[in-house]
């Protein structure tokens, strides 16, 4: 089974668009508590919420062999109890092309996730050893939440913002490669709109809800597919350090399928 696929059917099974980005910051660890007993008691209490889970990269490899080992624990527990949930590596990889075909043998046969954040500024060749990976989701950044993403984003190429550009690009790869994603920012929703319009099957990784105050509302108003589907909606701070995870992610998922 592809990613996508996987990923529609989670989408069906919890009829929900939430994604749990697993991020835990060491220091905001119980004492002695590790990465991996923090992130197991999150997707226990989430897991019928959410159509797949996120773990950042920077977060684990911050604490060193410890936090990798975390990091290959949490996939594998979410691999063996919620088989049907997909995971995403957040781990912004590319590089010269033998260079990401290292990478791409970390993310998805150390690691073995089911779709990877990837970086499009070295072009097609470096994006190709994750690509060519046809069963996996590869989620290339086109505009990012971050309030600087405008220094380099909305450069004009042509005179169309460098996003755009990018946009395109990733449509037609994906013509290609069947495999691909976009990250577009809840931040940005005018932005989405646009490139919703380049892309109107494509699926986009949505970061910015909750701690980074993005627009939820006119982010499903301008991304949801005619489905009422096509976006995964992320949150990390505002549900792994909720007081009551499990209803944080409730209350996101009754909030987006209120709109749908």
């Amino acid at each position: 089974m592809n990613f996508q696929d996987k990923l529609d059917k989670a989408v069906s099974k919890n009829n929900s668009l939430v994604c749990v980005g697993l991020d835990p910051d060491p220091a905001k660890l119980k004492k002695g508590q590790s990465q991996f007993a923090f992130n197991k008691a999150i997707i226990d209490q989430t897991a019928d919420f959410v159509c797949c889970f996120k773990p950042q990269f920077a977060f684990y490899a911050a604490v060193g062999l410890k936090g990798l080992e975390d990091l290959k624990a949490t996939d594998d527990y979410i691999h063996k109890h919620y088989p049907h949930i997909p995971v995403i590596l957040d781990a912004k990889r590319a590089d010269v092309a033998n260079t990401s075909e290292m990478y791409a043998k970390e993310v998805f046969d150390v690691y073995e996730a089911d779709a990877v954040t990837v970086n499009p500024y070295l072009g097609e060749d470096s994006l190709e050893p994750f690509l060519k990976r046809r069963d996996r989701g590869i989620v290339v950044l086109c505009r990012t939440s971050n309030p600087s993403a405008v220094d380099f984003q909305d450069l004009k190429v042509d005179g169309k913002p460098l996003y755009m550009k990018i946009a395109q690009k990733v449509a037609d790869w994906d013509k290609k490669y069947k495999n691909l994603l976009m990250v577009v920012g809840a931040t940005y929703p005018n932005e989405m709109k646009k490139i919703r319009q380049i892309a109107s099957e494509m699926t986009f990784l949505v970061p910015g809800v909750g701690s980074q105050s993005g627009d939820l509302e006119n982010t499903l108003k301008n991304g949801l597919r005619k489905d009422g589907r096509g976006l995964i909606i992320s949150s990390s701070r505002g549900i792994i350090y909720a007081q009551d995870p499990k209803l944080a992610a409730q209350k996101l998922k009754d909030e987006i399928n209120e709109y749908r």
